[in-house]
């Protein structure tokens, strides 16, 4: 089964017989079976048939919802949930703050260690900058270190932020293609053809994470190291971090390295403080923002066609055998993240005793 991607600004997904039928503006058909369908991601302006819906209903089929610009618009899960047991122990350990901070810590000191495994391949591969690399990489250590003694909650989230500000002062010598850019990350929107490719892809794993998640049963809101808050999936985000590196990084530069991606897979759009598609960062137009609501900022997004490049090359990489230390195995991608939320599940019921991060070599 795989997950499938529909893109487009104006298509139709129908029902003939026991298979989907997705019709495009020009009366082209493909046939889409949903027995070899373990996600639906729908990117654009896309209509459902109810035939559709019930057949979707029938096999279970999730089903996601983006921009054409990658934003997330909603989602339809079709999962039982029916473990409440399981769900209680999720809450009681959110009402024990020193559980959930070891969780936490966890989490943090994991996805630290892939941007340090991350950052010494940088230096290995940069002889004119390797000093520069690796300062930054004696700096990362010095609030792992304190990571890992993190006795409050907001501490650790505080040397998270200073451990990815660490981690993209250097992430840019990584990229050797002369026309890609990127000075630092943003997002919300992309400012930079290297941001969007990141932000598009950490959009991937992030569904992939929430995917694995509910097929355990798990509320996806209840996490511990991001902050709760009505509809936030914080466990997603919690659990999505160890990833990012492993994957999101790696292949976006890759894209770039590889010549897989060419200036003609951008485009420069201007986003406002209420456009829906992407709603910018809060303070992010800056002190002028009261004097002039209307203010605009410049957005680098991806086109239709780098888009497919992008889901072609994430595919790839999640269908890539690895050693995962835990089992000894080699192991897709997709079939780590769906081990991780099963070890994370073990420790909530107690079966295990610590949740441990996937780490990367």
């Amino acid at each position: 089964m795989a997950s499938i991607y529909i893109l487009s600004d104006h298509g139709k997904l129908t029902k003939k017989d026991e298979t989907f039928v997705f019709v495009q503006s020009d009366e082209t058909k493909t046939i889409l079976f949903p027995f070899k369908t373990k996600q639906l991601v729908i990117m654009g302006n896309v209509s459902l048939s109810g035939d559709a819906l019930r057949l979707l209903a029938k096999y279970k089929i999730s089903t996601t919802f983006l921009s054409s610009n990658g934003r997330f618009n909603g989602k339809i899960t079709f999962g039982d949930g029916k473990n409440v047991f399981l769900r209680q122990k999720q809450y009681k350990i959110l009402d024990n703050p020193e559980e959930s901070l070891k969780i936490a810590r966890s989490i943090v000191v994991g996805k630290i260690k892939n941007q340090i495994s991350f950052m010494q391949r940088i230096k290995r591969k940069n002889d004119s900058s390797e000093q520069l690399v690796l300062d930054s990489i004696n700096a990362i250590k010095n609030t792992l270190d304190n990571a890992q003694k993190a006795d409050d909650i907001e501490k650790l989230r505080g040397y998270e932020g200073l451990a990815a500000r660490q981690y993209f002062s250097v992430f840019g010598y990584n990229i050797q293609c002369e026309w890609a850019e990127f000075k630092t990350r943003s997002k919300n929107p992309p400012r930079s053809n290297v941001n969007s490719v990141l932000s598009f892809l950490y959009t991937l794993v992030m569904y992939r994470v929430e995917s694995a998640l509910e097929a355990q049963g798990l509320d996806v809101c209840c996490g511990n190291l991001h902050a709760i808050n009505y509809g936030k999936q914080a466990l997603v985000f919690d659990l999505m971090e160890e990833f990012r590196s492993a994957i999101a990084d790696s292949v976006c530069c890759a894209l770039f390295n590889l010549g897989t991606l060419n200036k003609d897979d951008f485009e420069v759009k201007m986003f406002s403080e209420d456009d829906i598609d992407y709603p910018l960062d809060e303070g992010q137009l800056g002190d002028e923002q009261e004097e002039n609501s209307n203010m605009a900022i410049q957005a680098v997004l991806l086109t239709k066609p780098g888009i497919k490049k992008v889901i072609a090359a994430f595919e790839t990489k999640m269908d890539t055998l690895i050693l995962y230390q835990p089992t000894g195995q080699k192991l897709s991608y997709n079939k780590i993240i769906y081990e991780q939320a099963e070890h994370y599940k073990r420790v909530i019921s107690g079966e295990e005793t610590e949740y441990k991060a996937y780490y990367f070599k």
